[in-house]
């Protein structure tokens, strides 16, 4: 049986929100799903709280969740070297994800940065976490296309990938498709041609979706071989730097039930995630 690991990212589901959510009602929603036995959850980020203000209590969210009777492991978004500082210093903290964009202009829309700036601040932010025992999550933005007019082709992502695991030895990456354009066609395209050259490292799948596009979407990135795969409950969330009306994330208790009935291993506690489900029924209502 297959295995698929499932990430859930309540950060990505409540960064756009313009509702502020108390610091209390997150760490309750985190706490709840540390223990459905996601692989990995992404809980939160380390920028400044003028261009991300949701995540400005990160820190306080981190010092008060409960680890003790999890296996998930937390993932923070970090944009520049200070920003990976400082979460670096949180033992909590097992990844750290960098959002690495092959399209120039949303480089500079989402962290300030060039490619070329942004090169230079992964190799700092990679030497961090090699000193704290960190893994780096390189983020490959505008993965499925570029709707700023730049160079896109499966093969730039390819490209892009091999580079950076070959100059920084980066293993886990995850595909990104940030304005939710990405077609079926063009999902297996990009994986058909990245997949083969992978060789020792993960490759993973961050796909945005209008609430009826998320099962042909998924269904592409299984078919190519892509058996990591992101998700938000409820389908909330999407990048507040690609355009005005956010695509929501895949939704993950709709995916997760999909991938049961296809006999998919996932490991995760079903009843855990219908509580953490109804949680953010009442929390993003």
């Amino acid at each position: 049986m297959q295995k698929v690991k499932i990430i859930e990212c309540p950060r990505d589901a409540m960064q756009g929100l313009s509702r502020l959510v108390p610091t209390e009602d997150k760490v309750h929603y985190i706490n709840s799903l540390l223990q459905v036995g996601f692989d990995t959850i992404d809980v939160g980020s380390f920028v400044s709280p003028r261009a991300i203000p949701q995540m400005a209590d990160t820190v306080e969210v981190l010092n008060r969740i409960d680890l003790s009777t999890t296996k998930s492991k937390l993932l923070t978004i970090v944009a520049n070297p200070k920003g990976a500082q400082r979460a670096a210093e949180f033992e909590e903290v097992a990844f750290l994800g960098y959002p690495f964009s092959i399209s120039e202009t949303f480089q500079l829309r989402n962290t300030n940065a060039t490619i070329a700036e942004s090169l230079n601040r992964l190799e700092d932010i990679n030497n961090t976490c090699l000193a704290k025992n960190k893994k780096l999550v390189v983020f490959i933005s505008m993965g499925f296309g570029n709707p700023y007019g730049d160079d896109w082709s499966p093969s730039m992502v390819t490209d892009w990938t091999m580079k950076l695991n070959e100059k920084l030895c980066v293993d886990v990456f995850s595909v990104s498709d940030t304005i939710g354009a990405a077609t079926p066609v063009i999902i297996k395209n990009v994986f058909d041609d990245l997949l083969p050259h992978v060789s020792g490292f993960e490759i993973g799948a961050h796909l945005h979706a209008a609430p009826n596009e998320w099962q042909d979407k998924v269904q592409a990135a299984l078919d190519a071989g892509c058996y990591r795969i992101d998700g938000a409950i409820h389908g909330l969330g999407g990048c507040p730097f690609a355009t005005d009306k956010l695509t929501g994330n895949l939704p993950t208790e709709q995916v997760v039930a999909w991938l049961n009935k296809q006999g998919y291993d996932l490991g995760l506690d079903m009843n855990a995630l219908a509580k953490s489900t109804l949680i953010a029924q009442q929390l993003f209502s």
